[in-house]
């Protein structure tokens, strides 16, 4: 099993900048995929970016790209989300989300075993 914590959120205005930290622990993987999704009110559950280990590969949403950056420490098993230029529709709950074994579809919910408890972000406009 691997528990994932997420932290670092909370309640900013709209344009300033917040970082969001994922710490994996538990079982641990030489090769992990992490990523953060979000969710607000009454929408479903949607992909936000994702982190190959070692960094080779980097996926963002349209709508935070450009915005937001993923990065990785892989020696500490943490995930981190810069968000830059933050909006109101950024307002959601933030999950980390990993596994070893994300193929192809590495924008899928369905890819990731392990899931954190969530972070909220509100964004005031």
């Amino acid at each position: 099993q691997v528990q994932l914590v997420e932290s670092g959120g909370g309640l900013v205005q709209a344009g300033v900048s917040l970082r969001l930290s994922c710490a994996a622990s538990g079982r641990t993987f030489s090769r992990l995929t992490m990523a953060w999704f979000r969710q607000a009110p009454g929408k479903e559950r949607e992909f936000v970016a994702a982190i190959r280990w070692g960094g080779i590969l980097t996926r963002y949403s349209d709508s935070v790209k450009g915005r937001f950056t993923i990065s990785s420490d892989d020696a500490k098993n943490t995930a981190y989300l810069q968000m830059n230029s933050l909006k109101h529709e950024d307002t959601a709950v933030y999950y980390c989300a990993a596994d070893p074994n994300v193929g192809g579809n590495i924008e899928e919910r369905n890819e990731y075993t392990y899931w954190g408890q969530g972070t909220q972000v509100n964004v005031s406009s």
